[in-house]
């Protein structure tokens, strides 16, 4: 494991340890408060603090866990135990709505009033301020090590601020007007604690599940491959994400089929290698010598594409080559018009006729838009 990957975990368990002190504080702090007043909606918020340390409790764990070095059953490392934590967090806290969403709706058939106190008052408040700034810390750690979990309990705490001051309130009004609206406040915690878990849910089986890679990193990626002079294009990138600090990718780059091999391999090691070292991305490319040099060859891939961008702007195509009177080629095209492809062949095929006067087939491997980020090739 390297330096910034022991960094990575150090602040991640950090911030676990800071989340399960603060948080079992002001569980015990709002437990005790609820059930001296009497408040189903401060019980609840303080279940909400206790689930909050379960949820850093399980943070720890999957830090601890993701920095397990790879092996042979897992050569891709143990990096996605952080998005399992998350999902286990996600769990608990919907686990909790639910029995909070059930006790809230009794208090609201059976209302009973709160006790108000000096106490109160000063145990909420303190609750808003202590998450306030975990969120702030949680936010400025998450963006430093780039962790989803931190960022969802970022935004847990945020949410809890929400919450708190809401319940706060509850209790104001109940002791001003004497309306009994803790329940209706307790179910409505309940709801909100029920809603950030199915958002946080989705947050972390996203990427389990194959999520398409950040378009900010897939430009690095373009921007470290069109660096290098001897490449005319490129296709094919396609990222796979194992977990925080592990990312794959692989691209197809084209070159002048007249280039020397050895020079060209070495080209391509050098971008590898800046892939890695600049945005810790295992890059492996894959080398497509392309014919730059023949006049008719040229000439027909540009009346395609013509007649593609007519048709659709993210319509392009690669791997572009002639046998006898056969176009043979790859081509990207949008999701929505996958079902579309015979006719788009046709029409390809008779415009071709129209512009060149003689008849030329096609054979297309139609790819999805998604895995396809194109440039133009670097002809002149």
């Amino acid at each position: 494991m390297n330096d910034n990957a022991h960094q990575r975990t150090a602040l991640g368990r950090q911030a676990g340890l800071v989340g399960i002190c603060c948080n079992v504080l002001l569980f015990l702090g709002k437990i005790i408060v609820g059930l001296l007043s009497g408040s189903v909606s401060i019980a609840a918020d303080a279940v909400n603090n206790l689930s909050d340390a379960a949820s850093s409790v399980v943070t720890l764990v999957g830090f601890r866990l993701a920095e397990k070095p790879a092996d042979a059953d897992h050569p891709y490392g143990h990096a996605r135990y952080e998005y399992l934590s998350g999902l286990a967090v996600a769990a608990l806290i919907l686990i909790i709505g639910f029995e909070l969403a059930r006790t809230s709706i009794s208090k609201l058939l059976h209302p009973t009033s709160i006790v108000f106190s000096t106490s109160l008052v000063v145990v909420l408040s303190a609750s808003i301020v202590v998450k306030l700034l975990l969120a702030i810390y949680y936010t400025t750690v998450g963006r430093k090590i780039n962790s989803t979990t931190l960022r969802a309990s970022a935004a847990d705490s945020r949410n809890d601020v929400i919450t708190t001051t809401a319940v706060l309130l509850s209790a104001i009004v109940e002791h001003i007007s004497r309306w009994q609206i803790d329940g209706a406040m307790g179910l409505a915690v309940a709801l909100f604690i029920l809603w950030s878990g199915v958002g946080l849910a989705k947050q972390t089986i996203s990427p389990l599940l194959g999520e398409a890679a950040d378009p900010a990193l897939e430009q690095e990626i373009v921007k470290e491959v069109n660096a290098c002079p001897l490449v005319l294009g490129y296709h094919d990138l396609m990222v796979h994400d194992y977990g925080p600090g592990q990312r794959f990718a692989s691209i197809h780059v084209e070159m002048d089929q007249q280039e020397n091999p050895l020079v060209c391999h070495e080209a391509i090691d050098h971008i590898e290698r800046q892939c890695l070292t600049n945005h810790n991305v295992h890059l492996v490319i894959h080398y497509d010598p392309v014919v730059t040099d023949d006049l008719l060859l040229n000439h027909l891939r540009q009346q395609v594409e013509t007649i593609l961008a007519q048709q659709h702007p993210a319509l392009h195509i690669h791997d572009f080559r002639m046998v006898q009177d056969t176009l043979i080629f790859d081509m990207t095209i949008p999701f929505e018009w996958m079902s579309r492809q015979e006719s788009l062949q046709q029409t390809l095929e008779q415009q071709l006729f129209q512009v060149e006067g003689k008849p030329y087939h096609t054979i297309i491997t139609f790819d999805a838009v998604a895995f396809q980020p194109e440039t133009p090739l670097k002809r002149s």
